[in-house]
C-alpha cells in the first residue's frame, strides 16, 4: 500500500456518497495549491491526467 492510499481511502470513506462537479473539484484543487504551493506540479499533473483519461490521441 502506498502512503497516498490512506488519504484516498479516507476520502472514499468520508465522501464516497457525495456527488461533485468537475468545476467544484477544480476550485478545491486551486484552493489546495494556494495553501500548499509546493504541490503545484503534482496537482497540475493530476489535473492533466484526469482531463486526458479518455483521449485516444494522447500518448502521455
Amino acid at each position: 500500500m502506498y502512503f497516498t492510499d490512506r488519504g484516498i481511502e479516507e476520502l472514499v470513506e468520508r465522501r464516497g456518497d457525495d456527488q461533485v462537479t468537475l468545476e467544484w473539484l477544480g476550485e478545491r484543487l486551486r484552493d489546495f495549491v494556494d495553501l500548499n504551493p509546493e504541490f503545484e506540479t503534482p496537482i497540475e499533473r493530476l489535473a492533466t491526467y484526469l482531463a486526458r483519461l479518455d483521449d485516444p490521441d494522447d500518448d502521455a
